[in-house]
């Protein structure tokens, strides 16, 4: 084989994405299927890409004899299912975050990916491919910070996105589930280690519609990890600025930042309110080289017969802890993994 041929379900805005990337973009990959349950979108998404295999029922798909594997971006209830199907069918499997929105179906997808050790499953948790992040990760491994005692990350939407917030909230999972599981994924990455006690604070600072869900527009923990390492982190959906996703890990002998400033590029612009950087507007333009970076390595651990670094129980212990912020946020107990 010297060329991925992949099915990609899902066209919303990082459905889209992917889709692009790896008909554009991946090397040794190839486009071959679209499923979408608007057969409009995917009829004009499939022409715009050259895209010859069609489906509105994501079965059908999974079933086609000329796909190698599938790239799940379709909404989060979904995802168990899908994998499960995908694997049955002998392809191998790219699924988004969530690996599922309850620890149960993450169990059950592990299940799954356990019964098909052939294949390759992979999670997108592209922050680990951004090339600023695995940069930083490298020194820490060289332990050219010391011992890291401090990590801290925040995550932050722009204001102006919250009416899409809004009506993604009744089956989101929350804000530790929806947004930090990236940055509980870096914690784990970075420190190596597992956290032992969490609390969290937050509220509706600004859009009261989050309370029925028991959740916040803006909230955070303090954990404790295995070594007592510090872990603060934040996720907001109410940044006046721009979408920002920056990180600190603090050592013994150094410190290392991540985008504390997140700047859209180098450009300065010069006009009547002085002189400025342009922020990021979105995850997709942030992180437009990390989707492209992942897909890649999934590609590639296809080719070379060869597992991804970035697991299934990755997927699992991520929404462990994740859910296990959310109790804190809603009881506003401290409590223990």
């Amino acid at each position: 084989m010297d060329k991925v041929r992949i099915g990609s379900v899902g066209l919303g805005r990082l459905g889209l994405q992917h889709a692009e990337n790896i008909a554009n973009r991946v090397m040794n990959a190839e486009l071959t299927a679209l499923c979408d349950v608007d057969e409009a979108k995917l009829n004009e998404t499939a022409d715009k890409l050259g895209v010859k295999y069609r489906f509105t029922d994501f079965d059908e798909m999974a079933g086609c004899e000329e796909l190698d594997a599938i790239c799940i971006v379709s909404p989060s209830f979904l995802h168990t299912a899908q994998i499960e199907k995908a694997l049955s069918c002998g392809k191998h499997v790219f699924s988004e975050k969530p690996l599922g929105t309850t620890v149960d179906e993450c169990k059950q997808a592990e299940k799954a990916v356990e019964a098909y050790p052939d294949q390759v499953f992979m999670l997108g948790f592209m922050r680990r491919f951004d090339e600023s992040y695995m940069y930083a990760h490298q020194k820490v491994v060289n332990g050219d910070i010391g011992k890291p005692v401090m990590f801290r990350s925040y995550s932050q939407d722009p204001e102006k996105f919250i009416d899409g917030a809004i009506a993604f909230a009744g089956h989101s999972g929350g804000q530790f589930l929806d947004m930090a599981v990236h940055d509980i994924d870096l914690a784990r990455w970075f420190l190596g280690t597992e956290p032992k006690t969490v609390y969290a604070i937050g509220g509706c600072y600004a859009h009261e519609e989050f309370a029925q869900y028991n959740d916040g527009d803006n909230v955070s923990c303090l954990m404790k990890f295995d070594n007592d390492e510090m872990v603060f982190l934040f996720a907001g959906r109410t940044a006046p600025h721009g979408y920002n996703v920056e990180t600190e890990i603090i050592g013994t002998k150094g410190i290392l930042r991540i985008a504390s400033v997140p700047y859209k590029n180098l450009v300065e612009v010069l006009d009547t309110n002085g002189v400025r950087r342009e922020c990021s507007e979105n995850f997709l333009e942030r992180f437009e080289s990390s989707y492209i970076n992942e897909m890649q390595e999934f590609v590639y651990c296809i080719l070379e017969e060869r597992k991804p670094e970035v697991t299934v129980y990755d997927g699992t212990r991520v929404s462990e802890i994740a859910y296990t912020c959310k109790e804190a946020f809603e009881t506003g107990e401290l409590l223990r993994f």
